[in-house]
Protein backbone atom coordinates (compact mmCIF):
# COMPACT_ATOMS: atom_id res chain seq x y z
CA UNK A 1 0.00 0.00 0.00
CA UNK A 2 1.26 3.14 -0.96
CA UNK A 3 1.60 6.02 1.77
CA UNK A 4 0.65 9.47 1.06
CA UNK A 5 2.38 12.29 1.84
CA UNK A 6 0.18 13.76 4.69
CA UNK A 7 -0.33 17.73 4.98
CA UNK A 8 -2.50 19.83 7.57
CA UNK A 9 -4.70 22.54 5.88
CA UNK A 10 -5.70 25.46 7.23
CA UNK A 11 -9.89 25.93 7.35
CA UNK A 12 -10.22 29.88 6.63
CA UNK A 13 -12.78 30.59 9.21
CA UNK A 14 -11.16 28.81 11.89
CA UNK A 15 -7.81 30.31 11.28
CA UNK A 16 -9.75 33.78 11.69
CA UNK A 17 -11.53 33.05 14.62
CA UNK A 18 -8.07 31.45 16.14
CA UNK A 19 -6.43 35.02 15.64
CA UNK A 20 -4.30 36.12 17.31
CA UNK A 21 -2.27 32.55 17.95
CA UNK A 22 -2.53 32.09 13.97
CA UNK A 23 -1.02 35.23 13.00
CA UNK A 24 2.39 34.02 13.37
CA UNK A 25 1.11 29.92 12.72
CA UNK A 26 -1.20 27.83 10.85
CA UNK A 27 -3.87 26.05 13.11
CA UNK A 28 -2.04 23.13 13.74
CA UNK A 29 0.72 24.60 15.60
CA UNK A 30 -1.22 25.33 18.04
CA UNK A 31 -0.50 23.68 21.52
CA UNK A 32 -3.35 22.37 23.50
CA UNK A 33 -2.62 19.20 25.63
CA UNK A 34 0.84 18.32 26.27
CA UNK A 35 1.42 17.99 22.28
CA UNK A 36 0.33 20.89 18.98
CA UNK A 37 -2.18 19.41 17.33
CA UNK A 38 0.47 18.73 14.48
CA UNK A 39 2.71 16.63 17.13
CA UNK A 40 -0.13 14.44 17.76
CA UNK A 41 -1.14 13.77 14.13
CA UNK A 42 2.49 13.17 13.37
CA UNK A 43 2.48 10.93 16.42
CA UNK A 44 -0.56 8.80 15.42
CA UNK A 45 0.16 8.41 11.66
CA UNK A 46 3.42 7.87 12.38
CA UNK A 47 4.79 10.76 9.84
CA UNK A 48 5.99 13.96 9.26
CA UNK A 49 3.43 16.72 7.86
CA UNK A 50 3.54 19.65 5.86
CA UNK A 51 1.03 22.61 5.57
CA UNK A 52 -1.38 24.23 3.78
CA UNK A 53 -1.46 27.56 5.06
CA UNK A 54 -1.67 31.68 4.31
CA UNK A 55 0.57 32.70 1.75
CA UNK A 56 2.74 35.01 3.93
CA UNK A 57 3.51 32.14 6.18
CA UNK A 58 4.77 29.32 3.76
CA UNK A 59 8.43 30.25 3.78
CA UNK A 60 8.53 28.80 7.58
CA UNK A 61 6.00 26.42 6.92
CA UNK A 62 6.01 24.86 3.43
CA UNK A 63 3.51 23.25 1.17
CA UNK A 64 5.00 19.42 -0.28
CA UNK A 65 3.03 17.68 -2.15
CA UNK A 66 3.40 14.14 -4.02
CA UNK A 67 1.47 12.75 -6.63
CA UNK A 68 -0.58 11.26 -3.32
CA UNK A 69 -1.73 13.52 -1.09
CA UNK A 70 -3.54 13.15 2.65
CA UNK A 71 -5.27 16.74 3.38
CA UNK A 72 -6.21 16.69 7.05
CA UNK A 73 -8.42 19.78 8.76
CA UNK A 74 -6.10 21.12 11.15
CA UNK A 75 -8.29 21.85 13.67
CA UNK A 76 -8.96 18.60 14.36
CA UNK A 77 -7.72 16.43 17.34
CA UNK A 78 -7.06 13.12 16.15
CA UNK A 79 -8.26 9.62 18.08
CA UNK A 80 -8.35 6.22 17.01
CA UNK A 81 -11.54 6.18 15.30
CA UNK A 82 -11.23 9.10 13.38
CA UNK A 83 -7.15 8.25 13.11
CA UNK A 84 -8.50 4.89 10.91
CA UNK A 85 -11.37 6.51 8.86
CA UNK A 86 -8.86 9.19 7.65
CA UNK A 87 -5.94 6.10 6.72
CA UNK A 88 -8.51 4.17 5.61
CA UNK A 89 -9.78 7.42 2.85
CA UNK A 90 -8.95 5.63 -0.57
CA UNK A 91 -7.34 8.28 -3.63
CA UNK A 92 -9.87 10.66 -4.35
CA UNK A 93 -12.54 10.32 -1.28
CA UNK A 94 -13.17 13.09 0.76
CA UNK A 95 -14.38 12.36 4.66
CA UNK A 96 -17.16 15.13 5.70
CA UNK A 97 -19.28 16.07 8.75
CA UNK A 98 -21.95 18.08 8.21
CA UNK A 99 -20.47 20.08 5.54
CA UNK A 100 -16.95 20.30 7.37
CA UNK A 101 -14.13 19.01 5.61
CA UNK A 102 -12.52 16.47 7.42
CA UNK A 103 -9.74 15.09 4.94
CA UNK A 104 -9.07 14.39 1.60
CA UNK A 105 -7.06 12.26 -0.96
CA UNK A 106 -5.90 13.34 -4.34
CA UNK A 107 -3.28 14.22 -6.02
CA UNK A 108 -1.10 17.88 -7.48
CA UNK A 109 -4.17 19.52 -8.48
CA UNK A 110 -4.80 23.41 -6.24
CA UNK A 111 -8.03 23.64 -8.35
CA UNK A 112 -9.16 20.47 -6.88
CA UNK A 113 -8.13 21.35 -3.68
CA UNK A 114 -10.54 24.36 -3.30
CA UNK A 115 -13.18 22.87 -4.86
CA UNK A 116 -13.30 19.81 -2.85
CA UNK A 117 -13.17 22.11 0.24
CA UNK A 118 -16.36 24.05 -0.87
CA UNK A 119 -18.49 21.56 -2.90
CA UNK A 120 -18.92 18.14 -0.69
CA UNK A 121 -22.24 16.46 -3.22
CA UNK A 122 -19.82 14.74 -5.59
CA UNK A 123 -19.77 10.56 -5.15
CA UNK A 124 -16.83 10.72 -3.74
CA UNK A 125 -17.56 11.58 -0.48
CA UNK A 126 -17.90 9.85 2.69
CA UNK A 127 -19.66 10.80 5.85
CA UNK A 128 -18.14 10.54 8.83
CA UNK A 129 -20.80 9.65 11.73
CA UNK A 130 -18.78 9.86 15.21
CA UNK A 131 -18.00 12.83 17.23
CA UNK A 132 -15.08 14.79 16.11
CA UNK A 133 -12.94 17.03 18.55
CA UNK A 134 -11.89 20.78 17.33
CA UNK A 135 -9.86 23.74 18.01
CA UNK A 136 -12.49 26.42 16.73
CA UNK A 137 -12.07 29.29 19.19
CA UNK A 138 -9.28 30.86 21.13
CA UNK A 139 -11.09 29.88 24.28
CA UNK A 140 -11.38 26.07 22.90
CA UNK A 141 -7.47 26.13 23.37
CA UNK A 142 -8.01 26.57 27.25
CA UNK A 143 -11.64 24.83 27.76
CA UNK A 144 -11.08 21.61 25.75
CA UNK A 145 -7.07 21.65 27.39
CA UNK A 146 -8.18 18.82 30.04
CA UNK A 147 -9.50 16.61 27.27
CA UNK A 148 -6.30 16.87 25.58
CA UNK A 149 -3.87 16.41 27.99
CA UNK A 150 -5.39 13.10 29.65
CA UNK A 151 -5.64 11.86 25.52
CA UNK A 152 -1.56 13.35 24.93
CA UNK A 153 -0.78 11.53 28.93
CA UNK A 154 -2.17 8.39 26.88
CA UNK A 155 -0.04 8.88 24.12
CA UNK A 156 3.34 9.41 25.12
CA UNK A 157 3.22 7.39 28.39
CA UNK A 158 2.07 4.10 27.53
CA UNK A 159 3.71 1.04 28.00
CA UNK A 160 6.22 3.69 29.78
CA UNK A 161 7.89 3.47 32.98
CA UNK A 162 8.05 7.57 35.23
CA UNK A 163 11.17 8.37 36.39
CA UNK A 164 11.13 7.91 40.18
CA UNK A 165 10.09 11.15 42.19
CA UNK A 166 12.69 12.39 44.93
CA UNK A 167 11.32 11.33 48.58
CA UNK A 168 10.65 15.19 49.48
CA UNK A 169 7.50 15.20 47.38
CA UNK A 170 3.99 14.68 48.14
CA UNK A 171 2.10 12.40 45.43
CA UNK A 172 -1.55 11.97 45.19
CA UNK A 173 -2.06 9.17 42.77
CA UNK A 174 1.12 8.70 41.64
CA UNK A 175 -0.19 6.35 38.84
CA UNK A 176 -1.46 9.33 37.07
CA UNK A 177 1.78 11.16 37.17
CA UNK A 178 4.45 10.71 35.07
CA UNK A 179 8.06 11.86 34.97
CA UNK A 180 10.74 12.11 32.23
CA UNK A 181 14.05 11.91 32.29
CA UNK A 182 16.19 14.40 33.65
CA UNK A 183 13.05 16.45 35.36
CA UNK A 184 13.59 17.77 38.93
CA UNK A 185 10.83 17.59 41.22
CA UNK A 186 11.68 18.86 45.06
CA UNK A 187 9.94 19.23 48.20
CA UNK A 188 6.26 19.86 46.20
CA UNK A 189 2.86 18.48 46.38
CA UNK A 190 1.70 17.39 42.90
CA UNK A 191 -2.06 16.02 43.38
CA UNK A 192 -3.40 13.72 40.29
CA UNK A 193 -6.62 13.01 41.62
CA UNK A 194 -8.37 14.99 39.52
CA UNK A 195 -6.33 14.58 36.06
CA UNK A 196 -3.04 13.47 35.01
CA UNK A 197 0.49 15.02 35.81
CA UNK A 198 3.09 15.21 33.50
CA UNK A 199 6.32 16.35 34.01
CA UNK A 200 8.56 16.98 30.83
CA UNK A 201 12.58 16.22 30.09
CA UNK A 202 14.63 18.85 31.78
CA UNK A 203 12.09 20.03 33.55
CA UNK A 204 11.97 21.47 37.25
CA UNK A 205 9.47 22.03 39.51
CA UNK A 206 10.96 23.90 42.29
CA UNK A 207 10.51 23.62 46.37
CA UNK A 208 7.07 24.73 47.53
CA UNK A 209 5.18 24.04 44.42
CA UNK A 210 1.48 23.03 44.36
CA UNK A 211 0.59 21.39 41.51
CA UNK A 212 -3.23 20.06 40.99
CA UNK A 213 -3.97 18.23 37.52
CA UNK A 214 -4.40 17.69 34.76
CA UNK A 215 -1.06 19.66 34.16
CA UNK A 216 1.18 19.65 31.71
CA UNK A 217 4.69 20.77 32.01
CA UNK A 218 7.23 21.11 29.21
CA UNK A 219 10.43 20.32 28.35
CA UNK A 220 13.06 22.57 29.57
CA UNK A 221 10.60 24.72 31.49
CA UNK A 222 10.46 25.78 35.27
CA UNK A 223 7.99 26.10 38.19
CA UNK A 224 9.42 28.44 40.47
CA UNK A 225 9.34 28.43 44.18
CA UNK A 226 5.57 27.94 46.18
CA UNK A 227 3.88 27.73 42.48
CA UNK A 228 0.25 27.50 42.45
CA UNK A 229 -0.92 26.04 39.46
CA UNK A 230 -4.98 24.62 38.99
CA UNK A 231 -5.69 22.37 36.36
CA UNK A 232 -6.36 21.81 33.56
CA UNK A 233 -3.29 24.05 32.77
CA UNK A 234 -0.58 23.29 29.93
CA UNK A 235 3.24 25.20 30.24
CA UNK A 236 4.70 24.31 26.78
CA UNK A 237 8.81 24.09 26.42
CA UNK A 238 11.44 26.53 27.72
CA UNK A 239 8.95 28.65 29.86
CA UNK A 240 9.66 30.08 33.69
CA UNK A 241 5.98 30.70 35.39
CA UNK A 242 5.48 31.39 38.78
CA UNK A 243 2.46 32.70 41.49
CA UNK A 244 -0.79 31.45 41.01
CA UNK A 245 -1.60 29.73 37.11
CA UNK A 246 -5.33 28.48 36.54
CA UNK A 247 -6.81 26.54 33.58
CA UNK A 248 -4.49 28.58 31.02
CA UNK A 249 -2.23 27.07 28.61
CA UNK A 250 1.04 28.56 27.54
CA UNK A 251 2.35 27.82 24.06
CA UNK A 252 6.45 27.84 25.08
CA UNK A 253 9.44 30.16 25.19
CA UNK A 254 7.64 32.37 27.63
CA UNK A 255 8.01 33.92 30.88
CA UNK A 256 5.18 34.33 33.86
CA UNK A 257 8.28 34.33 36.46
CA UNK A 258 6.65 36.13 39.23
CA UNK A 259 3.58 36.51 41.75
CA UNK A 260 0.23 37.53 40.00
CA UNK A 261 -2.77 35.48 38.97
CA UNK A 262 -2.99 33.89 35.07
CA UNK A 263 -6.62 32.45 34.93
CA UNK A 264 -8.40 31.46 31.57
CA UNK A 265 -6.40 32.19 29.38
CA UNK A 266 -3.88 31.42 26.75
CA UNK A 267 -0.10 32.71 26.17
CA UNK A 268 1.48 32.86 22.63
CA UNK A 269 5.68 32.44 22.55
CA UNK A 270 8.15 34.94 23.39
CA UNK A 271 5.63 36.55 25.73
CA UNK A 272 6.70 38.11 29.20
CA UNK A 273 4.17 39.35 32.12
CA UNK A 274 5.68 41.53 34.63
CA UNK A 275 6.12 40.68 38.10
CA UNK A 276 2.41 40.94 39.75
CA UNK A 277 0.61 41.24 36.16
CA UNK A 278 -3.08 39.65 37.10
CA UNK A 279 -6.22 39.20 34.58
CA UNK A 280 -9.66 38.81 35.30
CA UNK A 281 -11.30 36.30 34.20
CA UNK A 282 -15.05 36.67 35.94
CA UNK A 283 -17.01 39.58 35.57
CA UNK A 284 -18.46 41.12 38.43
CA UNK A 285 -21.94 41.25 36.99
CA UNK A 286 -21.09 37.15 36.24
CA UNK A 287 -22.32 37.25 33.06
CA UNK A 288 -20.82 35.68 29.96
CA UNK A 289 -17.06 37.25 28.58
CA UNK A 290 -17.28 38.52 24.82
CA UNK A 291 -14.33 38.50 23.10
CA UNK A 292 -12.91 40.63 19.98
CA UNK A 293 -13.62 38.60 17.06
CA UNK A 294 -11.38 39.65 14.16
CA UNK A 295 -13.84 37.93 11.25
CA UNK A 296 -16.18 40.05 12.92
CA UNK A 297 -14.46 43.22 13.96
CA UNK A 298 -16.60 43.37 16.62
CA UNK A 299 -17.53 41.64 20.22
CA UNK A 300 -18.39 38.00 19.82
CA UNK A 301 -20.22 36.17 23.24
CA UNK A 302 -18.40 33.16 24.31
CA UNK A 303 -20.92 31.89 26.44
CA UNK A 304 -18.34 31.50 29.51
CA UNK A 305 -19.09 32.40 32.53
CA UNK A 306 -14.73 32.37 32.81
CA UNK A 307 -12.94 33.97 30.30
CA UNK A 308 -9.46 35.40 30.77
CA UNK A 309 -6.48 36.78 28.61
CA UNK A 310 -5.51 35.97 25.34
CA UNK A 311 -1.65 36.98 24.39
CA UNK A 312 -0.14 36.86 20.85
CA UNK A 313 3.46 36.03 20.06
CA UNK A 314 6.45 38.59 21.23
CA UNK A 315 4.08 40.60 23.15
CA UNK A 316 4.81 41.65 26.64
CA UNK A 317 3.60 43.60 29.72
CA UNK A 318 5.36 45.71 32.68
CA UNK A 319 4.83 45.39 36.44
CA UNK A 320 1.51 45.60 37.69
CA UNK A 321 -0.10 45.23 34.36
CA UNK A 322 -4.10 44.45 35.04
CA UNK A 323 -6.15 42.75 32.72
CA UNK A 324 -9.76 43.28 32.30
CA UNK A 325 -11.65 40.10 32.01
CA UNK A 326 -12.07 38.37 28.16
CA UNK A 327 -8.95 41.01 27.04
CA UNK A 328 -7.29 40.15 23.27
CA UNK A 329 -3.51 41.06 22.79
CA UNK A 330 -2.11 41.17 19.17
CA UNK A 331 1.52 40.07 18.10
CA UNK A 332 4.18 42.16 19.26
CA UNK A 333 2.68 44.10 21.63
CA UNK A 334 4.02 46.46 24.54
CA UNK A 335 1.35 47.26 27.63
CA UNK A 336 2.33 49.31 31.01
CA UNK A 337 1.31 51.77 32.99
CA UNK A 338 -1.69 52.15 35.94
CA UNK A 339 -5.09 51.37 34.85
CA UNK A 340 -6.59 48.68 33.12
CA UNK A 341 -6.06 48.87 29.50
CA UNK A 342 -8.83 48.14 26.98
CA UNK A 343 -9.92 44.18 26.01
CA UNK A 344 -8.39 44.59 22.52
CA UNK A 345 -4.92 45.89 22.06
CA UNK A 346 -4.02 45.52 18.48
CA UNK A 347 -0.63 44.16 17.01
CA UNK A 348 2.29 46.51 17.96
CA UNK A 349 0.40 48.82 19.71
CA UNK A 350 2.84 50.46 22.56
CA UNK A 351 1.19 51.87 25.73
CA UNK A 352 -1.49 51.29 28.11
CA UNK A 353 -4.43 52.63 29.59
CA UNK A 354 -3.63 56.31 29.08
CA UNK A 355 -3.24 55.31 25.02
CA UNK A 356 -1.20 53.20 22.41
CA UNK A 357 1.33 54.31 19.83
CA UNK A 358 2.67 52.53 17.31
CA UNK A 359 5.57 50.29 17.96
CA UNK A 360 7.96 50.30 15.29
CA UNK A 361 8.91 47.41 13.11
CA UNK A 362 12.80 47.71 13.41
CA UNK A 363 12.37 48.07 17.19
CA UNK A 364 10.52 44.97 17.61
CA UNK A 365 12.60 43.03 15.69
CA UNK A 366 15.45 44.65 17.73
CA UNK A 367 13.80 43.39 20.75
CA UNK A 368 12.38 39.18 19.53
CA UNK A 369 16.60 38.94 18.18
CA UNK A 370 17.23 39.88 21.93
CA UNK A 371 14.86 37.68 24.12
CA UNK A 372 15.31 34.50 21.52
CA UNK A 373 18.86 34.86 21.37
CA UNK A 374 18.86 34.12 25.33
CA UNK A 375 17.37 30.65 24.02
CA UNK A 376 19.89 29.88 21.39
CA UNK A 377 16.73 30.36 18.88
CA UNK A 378 17.66 32.27 15.63
CA UNK A 379 14.88 35.46 14.37
CA UNK A 380 15.08 33.96 10.76
CA UNK A 381 14.49 35.99 7.30
CA UNK A 382 11.05 34.18 7.22
CA UNK A 383 10.21 35.46 10.99
CA UNK A 384 10.54 38.95 10.14
CA UNK A 385 8.91 38.92 6.95
CA UNK A 386 6.05 37.32 8.83
CA UNK A 387 5.79 40.43 11.83
CA UNK A 388 6.38 42.36 8.96
CA UNK A 389 2.82 41.65 6.98
CA UNK A 390 1.61 41.52 10.62
CA UNK A 391 2.65 44.95 11.10
CA UNK A 392 1.33 46.08 7.83
CA UNK A 393 -1.54 43.69 7.71
CA UNK A 394 -3.41 44.93 11.34
CA UNK A 395 -2.17 49.02 10.98
CA UNK A 396 -6.37 49.38 10.31
CA UNK A 397 -6.32 48.53 14.32
CA UNK A 398 -4.02 50.91 15.41
CA UNK A 399 -6.17 54.33 15.57
CA UNK A 400 -2.73 56.57 16.14
CA UNK A 401 0.35 56.21 13.82
CA UNK A 402 2.90 57.71 16.44
CA UNK A 403 6.66 56.38 16.81
CA UNK A 404 7.16 54.74 19.50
Amino acid sequence: MSHPQVLLFDETSVRNNLLPFTFTRPVCDIRIGILTIREKWEHDLKCKTSTVTQPYLRGKFPMEESEDNLFINGSLLPYDLLVEAIKSLAFGETLVQHGVVLAMRFGRDKNDFQQRLTNNTSSNIRAYEHPVFRVQNVWDIFSKNGMAIEADFKRLTAGRTSATAHESNTLINPEKIFIEPGATVMCSVLNASGGSIYIGKDAEVMEGSLVRGPFALGEHSALKLGTKIYGPTTIGPHSKVGGEVNNSVIFGYTNKGHDGFLGNSVLGEWCNLGADTNNSNLKNNYGNVKLWNYSQSGMTDTGLQFCGLFMGDHSKCGINTMFNTGTIVGVCANIFGAGFPPNFIPSFSWGGADGFTTYQLNKAYDVAERVMSRREVALTIEDKAILKHIFESTEQYRKKEHNA
